[in-house]
Formats: C-alpha cells, sequence, structure tokens
C-alpha cells in the first residue's frame, strides 16, 4: 500500500507532455500525456487517427549508391544497390547478399551472385560460417580481377561486418582500423554488438 501511494504520488507530480507524431503514411496528429496518465490525441481528419496502427517506418528513401571500400574490388551496399544499372557502371562480376535473397535479375553483365543465410542478431555465429563463406566468395572475385558487391538489408550491420572481417583477416587490419575505413565510405554502417564483438576478440589489438 505505501509503494503504491508513493506511486500515485509521483504520477501526480508529472508535467504534461504534448508529442507531434508522424505515421507511416506521412499523416501528422499530436499526442497529449496528462499528469493522469490519460492520453487524447487530435488529428485533422479520423483518416489520419487511424493511420496510427502502422507500427514501422517507410523507406521512401532508396539507398542506391554502394561505397567504394576498396578501389581495387570491394563494394558495400544496402539491397537497394543491387541494380542492373550498378552492374554496369561498378563493373560488378559478384554480388554477395548477406541474409537477404535478392529477387531474380536479369543481368547487363555475367554476375556471379550468392546468397548467404544471416540474422542480424548478436547471438548470430559471424566468425564460425558466415565470414569463412564470404571471404572464400571476396576472394574469388579477387582472384579473378572482379569487382564484387557486399550487401545485406541495409547495409548497415550484417555486410559491414563482413567487410570489417574482411580487411582484418585479409589486409592484416585491427578492428578499430578496419571499422574507421569502412565507416568513412560508409557512414551509416553500424554492426550488433554480438558481431563488435566476435571481429573485436578475433582480431590483434
Amino acid at each position: 500500500m505505501i509503494l503504491l501511494y508513493e506511486l500515485q504520488k509521483r504520477l501526480a507530480n508529472l508535467r504534461p507532455t504534448t508529442t507531434v507524431v508522424t505515421t507511416a503514411t506521412g499523416a501528422r496528429y499530436i499526442e497529449r500525456r496528462r499528469s493522469s496518465g490519460r492520453e487524447e490525441c487530435t488529428a485533422s481528419s479520423p483518416q489520419q487517427l487511424e493511420a496510427r496502427q502502422y507500427g514501422f517506418v517507410v523507406d521512401t528513401k532508396p539507398d542506391a549508391l554502394p561505397a567504394c571500400i576498396l578501389s581495387e574490388f570491394l563494394y558495400l551496399g544496402s539491397q537497394d544497390a543491387v541494380t542492373p544499372e550498378n552492374v554496369l557502371k561498378y563493373k560488378l562480376t559478384h554480388i554477395l547478399s548477406v541474409g537477404i535473397q535478392t529477387p531474380f535479375v536479369e543481368w547487363p553483365a555475367p554476375v556471379k551472385c550468392k546468397y548467404l543465410p544471416c540474422q542480424d542478431l548478436p547471438e548470430t555465429d559471424l566468425m564460425h560460417f558466415v565470414l569463412p563463406v564470404s571471404l572464400e566468395f571476396i576472394d574469388e572475385a579477387r582472384r579473378s580481377q572482379g569487382c564484387v558487391l557486399v550487401h545485406c538489408n541495409a547495409g548497415v550491420s550484417r555486410s559491414a561486418s563482413v567487410v570489417i572481417g574482411y580487411l582484418m583477416q585479409r589486409r592484416d587490419m585491427c578492428y578499430e582500423d578496419a571499422y574507421n575505413l569502412v565507416k568513412s565510405w560508409r557512414p551509416c554502417i553500424q554492426p550488433n554488438a554480438g558481431f563488435m564483438q566476435q571481429l573485436k576478440s578475433s582480431g590483434k589489438t
């Protein structure tokens, strides 16, 4: 009872807040939360209030430009970068899809594609399956004097981790140097915490 009293007392001292919310459809409404805990919403139309049911953000800005990590042959990007136009523009000969399958495309030039299952979860074993297979595929592109695009869904965690791992194992870089190099060319990268720890533990300090 004492705890309940303290909670009610603190709740009464909370200040009201007002938040402008933009939904996935672009509709906007105002959410007012009173100190009593009651919530009120106002919008310019009933349809806008209906739009609150969406629980995701729509990507309205395609990320189709791959980042050149090593000028000889290695590119990093999102799934939006997997296009026939980019195959021609960047002379891509290999495409490594990490965790996401790209739809079948009739390429304007010969391209070898490889899909590698990989969940963007900290507990995913990056070092014993994902990275060895990825490095073998990237090495194949290098040996054939080709160009390889490594991508995942957003080009932020999984594919970035693979490219960082490649630099560590094939270019003898420490994690910090490899991470900084990749981030300098693609600032949005952010490997999940589990991938970061696995990569750091595998390399030199």
